[in-house]
């Protein structure tokens, strides 16, 4: 079920045996965060971070402008079933992928874009990444064979894209650099010819330590990329990001500053960062830069190592959700209106407003991948 907003919604009950609130209950304790959290740093502070990443990132910028931003239909795919059986994983996923481009049995508009979330092919958990990594052996700027490659959900996902007619991003995988043997968390996109287009590695790593709730280092097993991702479509210019790169806004205000009008980020969220920031992360987002922002979450099984918060949403440029799900395993469809994107620039002009005669431009000189 599609509905608006978080906190004051239907949320479902999870079993009292497992010794968890419902939902509802984790949203409005979420409201009780002081304000304090919400507090960005200053541009100049974040424009001192960049030139580490600037340094190494691996993508000629294109020169051209981004393509005109037209109306297009948008389904995120809340996976469940994931497993320890990649061949039933890869096979699931593309039985959903099909599935969300029919556009639920015709009950919706065919999709332009489908999106799968993180780590859809594997178990999400540090030491399950390099026992499920691929190879995929992608160098942007050279033309790359799927026939050839030796990535198994690079081939699916490519054959997916192609029959459905659709692009495509295929979520996360666990890669491993073929020079190097180093292990991503690595985002692959598909344009509807089945043409593996672009790759995002995810920046930063999810390395946290609640105490009493939850402790997680993806830094154990994986590496951090190095470069800033967007892709070009015949519809919009679409930046990358992966899960916990939405907590470090320079990535979404470089992408923003070079042209993308809408950014998307297969994450995985938990129980307890999926009620305190999921919703609030995507509306900052989308509202700081002006853009279409959206986040594509697994489906919550509490049976798994991982329990995912769900709750895969799409936020339109004013902040507002637009569409969303609970849980369960559910496709999100979003109709994408380049009016709101247009009317919110235009009415709160922002873009044109900035003061960089008093604080660093934090994309200058930030050479960004398509």
């Amino acid at each position: 079920m599609l509905y608006m907003g978080v906190c004051d919604r239907r949320a479902d009950r999870i079993d009292d045996t497992m010794n968890l609130r419902s939902d509802r209950a984790l949203c409005a304790g979420a409201r009780g965060v002081p304000s304090r959290l919400m507090f960005l740093p200053s541009l100049s502070r974040l424009a001192s971070r960049v030139p580490a990443l600037t340094a190494t990132t691996r993508r000629a910028m294109s020169s051209a402008a981004p393509p005109e931003f037209r109306p297009f239909n948008l389904a995120l795919i809340q996976l469940g079933q994931v497993g320890a059986d990649k061949a039933a994983n890869l096979k699931h996923a593309r039985e959903m992928i099909m599935k969300a481009a029919r556009g639920n049995g015709g009950s919706k508009p065919k999709p332009n874009l489908v999106v799968l979330p993180e780590c859809f092919n594997s178990p999400y958990g540090h030491t399950h990444f390099p026992v499920y990594a691929e190879t995929i052996g992608y160098k942007p700027g050279e033309s790359y064979s799927v026939e050839a490659s030796v990535s198994e959900s690079v081939k699916m996902l490519s054959a997916a894209a192609k029959e459905a007619g659709v692009w495509l991003i295929g979520g996360s995988i666990p890669e491993r650099d073929e020079t190097d043997q180093k292990v991503y968390n690595t985002s692959t996109v598909y344009s509807p010819a089945g043409e593996l287009v672009a790759m995002h590695r995810k920046v930063h790593l999810f390395d946290i330590d609640i105490p009493g709730k939850i402790t997680f280092k993806e830094s154990e097993t994986l590496s951090g990329g190095t470069s800033i991702n967007y892709f070009d479509t015949e519809f919009a210019r679409i930046g990358l990001g992966i899960c916990y790169d939405v907590r470090f806004p320079e990535l979404a205000m470089i992408s923003a500053r070079k042209g993308c009008q809408v950014l998307i980020y297969p994450g995985a969220f938990n129980l307890t960062t999926g009620p305190l920031h999921w919703e609030l992360l995507q509306r900052a987002r989308a509202n700081d830069q002006q853009v279409y922002f959206s986040m594509c979450s697994p489906a919550r099984d509490l049976s798994a190592g991982y329990h995912a918060w769900g709750h895969s949403m799409v936020v339109d440029p004013m902040g507002k959700v637009i569409a969303e799900t609970e849980h369960e395993e559910a496709i999100v469809y979003a109709h994408i209106d380049p009016k709101t994107f247009h009317d919110a620039r235009a009415g709160i002009p922002v873009t044109v407003q900035r003061r960089f005669d008093v604080y660093a431009d934090v994309s200058e000189g930030v050479v960004v991948g398509k």
